[in-house]
């Protein structure tokens, strides 16, 4: 409640997406107005997957979405890489007898859960609302020219964020001259031999990697990666013949794919703060990662949950944001590093990277440095 007025805090939060939905749940489960503001005309989301692995499950049981974000989810029994003869370098168990869980959904049924959540919750939420700057005494800026002023302002609004930019809190934004073609295509028995078909797996050659993700029953995630150089690779539709010679072993399965798809460059984002005065930022506008270990989706449910434990209740939210990227920032950064540092594998020699792999697939110690996120107990959750 607002002290002074003894009505319910306000948030105004820039961005639809995993991180702001997350945010104006949480903020509205303990009692917050909030309004949230999406710049396009729907809340439809791009056709792909979405890793969920042990933290982010723990924040969507605390939401109380957890239910419904992983009716039809797969859940595969081990992760594979393999290499330029698809010769497996490391597998992974999952969703075993260990604390590392793993389900993979469809990205518009995650976002759908978050939507759902937020409106039994009494969230608002605006669309065809652009925010472009906010102030540090909790003024959000919106295109039409509207001010809105709250308690909270957050600043969920994507790598290109404005309201990031609008406080000048950008450290540095490095482009990692790699990415992916990211599609949703069918399932098919005859992709991947049946003992492979359950799992994830990643095949390298090259430069270039294909990811292989069934996403529900029917329903598989395939993601082409190759360098931001690679011209011939990263057109859309993808180029058959060219992944074909590059991965005879998937011809079946790079036959199938669709001519839609959409490149996108991974990319570090790095803050000289995560706040100013009463503005939060969050997702990837703050710490945008390349996605080597499924976690960028579970950074902003965790930074988005322990945001709202954070302010709730808290005499000065401004020094409550301090504290929050106080307590969230090591493990965020700890994701971020250790996934820019397994994609320097991606310009290996073939012969040297399998060699590599092999050893370090067989080490406890890279493999809990690895998985310490998936591990991570995020704030204000339980064991799943």
């Amino acid at each position: 409640m607002n002290a002074k007025s003894g009505a319910p805090r306000r948030a105004e939060i820039a961005g639809a997406g995993i991180g702001g939905l997350t945010t104006a749940a949480a903020l509205a489960q303990r009692g917050w107005s909030v309004a949230v503001h999406e710049r396009a005309p729907t809340l439809r989301t791009f056709g792909a997957g979405i890793y969920i692995w042990s933290n982010g499950l723990r924040v969507l049981k605390a939401l109380g979405a957890l239910e419904q974000a992983t009716v039809g989810a797969h859940i595969g029994p081990q992760f594979h890489t393999r290499d330029h003869i698809n010769t497996t370098m490391e597998e992974i168990p999952i969703n075993g007898d260990g604390d590392a869980r793993l389900v993979t959904i469809l990205r518009e049924q995650l976002i759908g859960t978050l939507v759902d959540t937020c409106r039994k919750a009494g969230v608002e939420i605006i669309t065809n609302s652009e925010a472009v700057a906010a102030t540090p005494d909790g003024e959000l800026l919106l295109a039409d020219g509207s001010r809105r002023r709250a308690d909270l302002v957050v600043g969920a609004d994507g790598i290109n964020s404005k309201v990031r930019d609008s406080l000048d809190l950008m450290m540095y934004r490095k482009h990692l001259g790699y990415g992916a073609i990211r599609m949703l295509i069918s399932r098919d028995d005859a992709d991947v031999p049946a003992e492979d078909r359950e799992r994830y797996i990643e095949y390298f050659t090259g430069t270039r990697r294909i990811l292989y993700t069934p996403a529900s029953a029917r329903d598989l995630y395939v993601a082409l990666c190759c360098a931001a150089d690679d011209i011939d690779a990263l057109k859309v539709p993808a180029d058959r013949n060219l992944w074909t010679a590059s991965f005879p072993h998937l011809a079946h399965l790079v036959s199938r794919l669709g001519d839609t798809g959409r490149w996108d460059a991974f990319e570090v984002v790095k803050l000289k703060a995560w706040s100013k005065g009463k503005v939060a930022i969050l997702g990837d506008a703050t710490h945008a990662m390349p996605p080597y270990l499924g976690q960028g989706g579970g950074c902003a449910l965790m930074n988005g949950l322990a945001l709202a434990a954070a302010v709730d209740g808290a005499p000065d939210v401004a020094q409550a944001l301090v504290e929050w990227e106080d307590r969230e920032r090591p493990i965020t950064e700890h994701t971020q590093d250790t996934a820019e540092r397994l994609g320097d594998m991606n310009f290996w020699p073939d012969d040297v990277r399998s060699q590599v792999m092999k050893i370090t697939g067989k080490c406890a110690e890279i493999g809990m440095e690895r998985m310490k996120t998936a591990r991570y107990a995020p704030a204000a959750t339980e064991p799943v």
